[in-house]
């Protein structure tokens, strides 16, 4: 199993250099011990103009049976031939064992990681990746449709012959690929270590939950827009239905929270109230109050009224709502929870957590999470708020998310904000019919709402009143609807009984 990696250079910014990013000298043949094999790197050529880092995978055919699942089971588990289990293509073709190895000796490579030459790992380089033997379960249109959007110039893909000898016999499913392109190094070996797998369409190890996570690490930054998103995480999770639907759902919202760089919470805080008529009067010329800002205002209204101490912005996006409850100290713990890393990473920035007191520091937390599915972290909490969150998702998603919240987490109070789709005409800028934003998957009238929200209410105990969210016009409403779900009185004193008895 074998794969080479190339680039080129100038005096002054030699090829060379790919050793430091690689973290592998090139003057060196280094041997590297796998779970299935022995992994060696060695450079063929090594110069300022052109430097080539070659990685070779050896697999113990004995050792890759004894330590999981070889060529030797079908799909159902039912053991073929006993020489198939030791004669196979895993030696030769590439796959998930050398796509684990590229993980294991590139490991810095891939997070883009390089002390001695950080601006090198951070920018784009001419790179050429030759693989010569790869499953491609697909054919060779597949592994264009794979790599040709990931910003590849020249994606070559050649069949190989079943033998070259006997032309009659056609081509294998194997193909040699080649790659070539100015991307950052850590981008290409993070779209190998993906789509290698992907293309043999198996893995020679149990695909367990944690795979979800890494499949997200790898793919941050390119996977969530593939055209052939569903295809890859399908096959990378071995069609593990449920992983599949919540690496699903998790690229989704990272593909919604990356269209404008932001969280889905921020989205819709770039709609702006409808522009006021032409008034010179100087109370015209007063600043207007977004509506945004009067969304997180009604939002800490309503949660200073339950009393919460301790508070869970679901969906935070940039932490424009986490910034505002930090600075009343009638608020002890304040959570942002977002599935995209890059909207907690501006989140991070924008409430300079790195710079905090201790004190400070104690009172927030920024934790990503996906809010289709149940996580322990978000239980025992005061209160939690989806501002703007609900719309983003596909409607046979929310019962989901209704019961990861209400059902699971279950804070005293939820303060749920969506817009009201009977306001969008008085929008001068939002053409007839037209959401609000592109990535919408409906909006509500308030009736609507109310009927989702009353539901809601009884399936889960909870009271639930109605609160306006800007002007509260006498035709079509106010532009966010707003409701505060507290839980029954009964629950709330369980709870309370529940939270003495835990402190005593």
């Amino acid at each position: 199993m074998f794969l080479t990696i190339s680039t080129t250079g100038t005096p002054e910014r030699p090829a060379t250099d790919l050793g430091f990013l690689l973290h592998k000298h090139p003057d060196k043949a280094q041997t590297f011990s796998t779970a299935h094999g022995t992994a060696h790197v060695l450079y063929p050529e090594a110069s300022a103009e052109r430097c080539t880092a070659a990685l070779l995978l050896e697999v113990d055919p004995v050792a890759l049976v004894r330590r999981g699942k070889g060529k030797g089971k079908g799909r159902g588990g039912a053991p073929d031939a006993a020489l198939a289990q030791y004669v196979n293509d895993r030696p030769y073709a590439a796959s998930s064992l050398l796509a684990v190895a590229l993980s294991t000796v590139f490991k810095s490579a891939l997070r883009g990681v390089c002390k001695a030459l950080p601006e090198r790992a951070a920018e784009p380089l001419p790179l050429r990746i030759e693989v010569p033997a790869v499953p491609a379960r697909g054919g060779a249109e597949l592994v264009r449709g794979l790599f040709g959007p990931l910003g590849w110039t020249t994606v070559d893909v050649r069949p190989v012959a079943l033998d070259e000898t006997f032309p009659a016999w056609g081509d294998s499913r194997y193909v040699q690929l080649v790659l070539e392109g100015e991307l950052r190094l850590a981008d290409a070996l993070r779209q190998l270590y993906v789509l290698l797998p992907v293309l043999d369409d198996a893995k020679h190890y149990w695909v367990a939950p944690d795979e979800v996570e890494k499949l997200l690490r790898a793919g941050e930054g390119w996977l969530a827009d593939h055209p052939e998103r569903q295809l890859i995480t399908s096959r990378y999770l071995s069609r593990r239905w449920g992983l599949t639907r919540e690496a699903t759902d998790r690229l989704e919202l990272v593909r919604l929270a990356e269209a404008d760089d932001i969280g889905v919470e921020a989205i819709d805080n770039a709609v702006e109230d409808p522009a006021p008529e032409t008034d010179d009067t100087p109370a015209r010329a007063e600043k207007t109050v977004s509506l945004a800002e009067q969304r997180r205002d009604a939002i800490l209204t309503a949660l200073r009224d339950a009393r919460a101490g301790s508070v869970l912005d679901l969906g935070c996006g940039q932490g424009q709502l986490v910034q505002a409850l930090l600075k009343d100290v009638r608020f002890s713990k304040v959570v942002g929870v977002d599935v995209s890393v890059r909207a907690l990473t501006v989140a991070a920035r924008r409430l300079k957590v790195e710079r905090m007191s201790e004190r400070q520091a104690e009172r927030v937390a920024l934790m990503q999470s996906s809010l289709t599915y149940t996580d322990k972290r978000l239980k025992g909490y005061d209160a939690a708020v989806l501002s703007e969150v609900i719309e983003h998702l596909d409607l046979p998603r929310l019962p989901a998310l209704e019961y990861a919240v209400f059902g699971t987490a279950r804070p005293a109070t939820v303060v749920v904000t969506t817009p009201n789709v009977e306001y969008n005409v008085r929008w001068e800028t939002l053409p007839a019919g037209q959401v609000r934003h592109r990535d919408h998957r409906f909006e509500w009238t308030r009736a609507e709402f109310r009927a989702w929200a009353d539901k809601v209410a009884l399936r889960h105990g909870y009271a639930v009143r109605y609160i306006p969210v800007g002007p509260d016009d006498p035709e079509v409403g106010p532009p966010t609807q707003m409701a505060v779900f507290t839980v029954a009185a009964k629950d709330a004193k369980d709870a309370n009984d529940a939270k003495e008895e835990k402190a005593a």
